[in-house]
């Protein structure tokens, strides 16, 4: 596999960690202490982490550090409105097009030669 999609297979898996690790307290553990919040996100940032760490040094290995970053950030978007939508309960906006637009705006602009 490249290593470019290998990058980006283990970015999209890492975001989904993360963003279950900073926001699904917000929906499930609401009526708890904020310190069990806390070590409950710290747990799954481990993961997030374990996948992140590689993700970049294999990604480092044929794209800018630049790119990397908005890379991860488009990936985060991606996997932030269904999390939104489907896990939080919110309304789908056309904002988040507006926004995604803005960011592969971003992406070619990182990615173009």
């Amino acid at each position: 596999m490249s290593p470019v999609v290998t990058t980006v297979s283990l970015l999209v898996l890492s975001n989904i960690f993360m963003t279950f690790a900073w926001y699904s307290h917000l929906r499930t553990l609401t009526d708890k202490p904020l310190w069990i919040a806390i070590l409950a996100s710290w747990g799954i940032a481990l993961f997030e982490y374990a996948l992140m760490v590689p993700a970049n040094r294999i990604g480092h290995t044929v794209l800018s550090v630049a790119q990397l970053k908005i890379l991860q950030e488009a990936i985060t978007l991606t996997v932030f409105i269904p999390f939104l939508v489907l896990f939080m309960k919110e309304p789908l906006k056309l904002d988040f097009l507006w926004a995604g637009l803005c960011l592969m705006g971003a992406v070619y602009f990182m990615f173009r030669s």
